[in-house]
């Protein structure tokens, strides 16, 4: 079976910053397919790639067996993009955009109404199709984008951070849209730096974090990989990390206990990897009492795919967000001190 989408060692710089480091997956027809990272991870340099609005710096990519270097404008044909702002001119109607959207991928106009009234149906955008659309709301706006994506009918369906800026009612009918897609044999490629969309909706996941691909597998095996469950411990609101290192090392001897990660982002709490044990925290608890070490907070949880982010790169995506937000910052303040 021909991929829907082959990446191979794709790497792109802009200046000297290394966007995208070594990036490799497949996705699978009629899967839908999560690339989840935090921001500046890299994601959104490969969906642009893909989708040949950038040229890579080396690597193989390719849409339903059709290099997308080589044969950009045949590429096109198979997907549909959507890209994470919403771009729409506000004195046409949704009509009139998808109207300008149908005359530009060349479809037979015989067939432009049709194909309207398709994924209008599809998207429930009846009641909204002949106003301006200023006059939507964000969910609306994004409907009508993902209509426009959808107009010549792609093979795969490319989505950059679906659902940034939505109500949580919009965002569970853009997901309930997506699994209907798949059903009908669409393959659907997304970003996302949200847990619970990705674990909701993904067959399969790939993990990004600094332009590199940390781990690869449904999100079941991902959980797996991790073993057993979660706990999340702060021996102080902000602990000294000496402290922290104390009870490491005196939880580390106890037989239920398989990993422990020192959280420095988060007042160096503790994230403690242990086999299922009903008296787990009641242990954890005493040994830290009797050792004269207090218990801010303490909880028990199943993995998660922030659990797996943990693992492979010792900080949450919360963390890495964080981390980014700053260089961002670092980076405007300086710009700002040149002029």
């Amino acid at each position: 079976m021909i991929p829907a989408v082959l990446i191979q060692n794709l790497q792109k710089s802009y200046g000297s910053v290394q966007a995208v480091k070594d990036v490799s997956l497949e996705v699978q027809p009629g899967e839908i397919f999560g690339l989840l990272g935090p921001n500046g991870a890299g994601k959104t340099t490969t969906l642009r790639a893909l989708c040949t609005l950038i040229t890579p710096d080396a690597g193989r990519l390719e849409v339903s067996g059709i290099s997308v270097v080589d044969q950009p404008r045949l590429a096109r044909q198979r997907l549909g993009y959507v890209a994470q702002e919403v771009a729409l001119d506000k004195v046409l109607t949704g009509r009139e955009l998808l109207q300008l959207q149908a005359a530009l991928y060349h479809i037979p106009r015989v067939k432009i109404a049709e194909r309207i009234q398709e994924v209008t149906d599809l998207l429930g955008l009846q009641d909204w199709l002949d106003l301006k659309t200023g006059t939507y709301s964000g969910g609306i706006r994004k409907r009508l984008d993902l209509a426009s994506g959808l107009l010549h009918q792609p093979d795969l369906l490319v989505l950059d951070e679906p659902t940034v800026g939505l109500d949580i009612e919009s965002r569970v009918a853009v997901w309930d849209f997506l699994r209907q897609l798949r059903e009908n044999g669409t393959t659907v490629l997304i970003t996302s730096h949200y847990l619970e969309e990705v674990d909701a909706l993904a067959d399969r996941v790939a993990i990004i974090d600094q332009g590199i691909v940390i781990a690869t597998g449904t999100p079941s095996q991902l959980k797996d990989k991790v073993g057993g469950d979660r706990i999340t411990l702060r021996i102080r609101e902000f602990s000294p990390v000496e402290e922290a290192e104390k009870a490491k090392a005196l939880l580390q001897p106890l037989p239920f206990v398989q990993e422990i990660i020192i959280n420095n982002a988060q007042g160096n709490s503790l994230n403690l990897v242990v086999q299922p044990q009903s008296d787990a925290l009641f242990t954890i608890q005493q040994a830290l009492k009797d050792a004269g070490l207090p218990t801010f907070g303490i909880a028990q949880s199943r993995p998660s795919l922030d659990d797996v982010y943990l693992a492979a790169t010792g900080r949450t995506l919360l963390d890495a967000e964080i981390d980014a937000a700053s260089h961002r910052d670092l980076k405007a303040e300086k710009k700002k001190s040149m002029r």
